[in-house]
């Protein structure tokens, strides 16, 4: 069996964690608040396509929506590796924990690791600031 390391990078928002959910759970947000796809998707049948910059077109397959938080989704690049990502929502008080689950894969180097910790960051910071001002 094989495990990898994991990092799990969250933030408080202030903000009903039913709100947060509704807002980042639906794939035509993303592009408000996921840097990473700021081009923003286009649904593909169940999937959701996206521009990856320099490693091609992404596609992404989102949890179905459900009452628990869980945005969890599988990334899949244009070479075929498949990436899976759990994203959380939680309550918290009278807000919300958001929570990625980052994994070190297989050849990941150290700055390739913080550097998407960072980015990661940056994302849940952007939707933070974006939740909190509505």
């Amino acid at each position: 069996m094989t495990t990898y390391p994991a990092r799990i990078i969250h933030l408080t928002i202030d903000r009903d964690w039913r709100a947060v959910y509704d807002f980042a759970h639906r794939p035509q947000n993303m592009s408000r608040w996921a840097s990473g796809l700021a081009a923003g998707l286009k649904q593909d049948g169940e999937d959701w396509l996206g521009d990856g910059g320099p490693i091609g077109t992404i596609r992404i397959r989102f949890a179905e929506p459900n009452d628990l938080g869980v945005i969890d989704h599988t990334v899949t690049l244009e070479n075929g590796v498949t990436v899976d990502n759990a994203l959380r929502v939680v309550k918290n008080g009278d807000g919300a924990e958001v929570m990625f689950t980052l994994l070190r894969l297989p050849g990941t180097d150290d700055a390739a690791l913080e550097a998407d910790a960072a980015h990661i960051r940056k994302d849940l910071q952007t939707l933070k600031a974006l939740l909190e001002a509505t």
